[in-house]
């Protein structure tokens, strides 16, 4: 059994996920056209590496794809999966490239915007603790600071990154989604990746 408690992991006794079961199961969707291809989501580089030995070792559907967090404050993808996903060819979906909304700046200040997934649900607390907000408020200014937008430079780094494939967006209004998809134009420049792997180094990974 894997338990995580923020990015700690306490091994628990018991039976782990029957991972060549799971894979046979799938690969008969596979087979039934059901499926094309087989991902996971929210794994660590031991699980995915497990999956991909299973896979070789009884000729089952190979891993294509991974869909885990990745963004400005929480880059732990860095450490581990990401040698992985490019020497094996798997593909990582990012998800959350705006930290739930707070990378856009519209909760700076205590900000709560009509409609926002904080106004109406409030569980986003994990990007309110330790120095997530300090982070969260130095990439606001620094974007801000590069005459940018904070959303388009958040998911301009994020899909900048070598092993990144995908990133997954979301948005509520058209205005939204037009300035997401913008950030496909904006190029991270040297002197800006500079300045963000500062503020990385201050607040490592405050939000995973």
């Amino acid at each position: 059994m894997r338990v995580f408690d923020g990015l700690e992991y306490v091994h628990m006794a018991g039976d782990s996920h029957p991972i060549p079961e799971i894979l046979d199961t799938l690969a008969k969707l596979v087979q039934e056209g059901k499926v094309r291809f087989v991902g996971l989501s929210n794994e660590t580089p031991w699980g995915l590496m497990t999956f991909l030995k299973a896979a070789d070792d009884h000729r089952l559907p190979r891993i294509a794809s991974i869909q885990n967090a990745y963004n400005l404050v929480n880059r732990t993808f860095e450490i581990g999966l990401s040698e992985i996903v490019q020497r094996e060819e798997v593909s990582l979906l990012g998800y959350s490239p705006l930290g739930q909304g707070y990378l856009t700046g519209k909760y700076e200040g205590g900000a709560l915007p009509p409609g926002s997934r904080k106004t109406l649900f409030n569980r986003l607390g994990r990007y309110e603790k330790g120095n997530g907000p300090k982070a969260i408020s130095a990439y606001v200014a620094l974007a801000r600071k590069h005459g940018l937008d904070p959303a388009q430079m958040a998911i301009a780094f994020v899909v900048s990154r070598q092993f990144v494939t995908s990133t997954i967006i979301g948005a509520t209004t058209l205005e939204q989604l037009k300035t997401d998809i913008a950030a496909a134009d904006l190029k991270i420049a040297d002197n800006l990746l500079e300045d963000i792997n500062r503020i990385h180094l201050d607040y490592s990974n405050p939000c995973p």
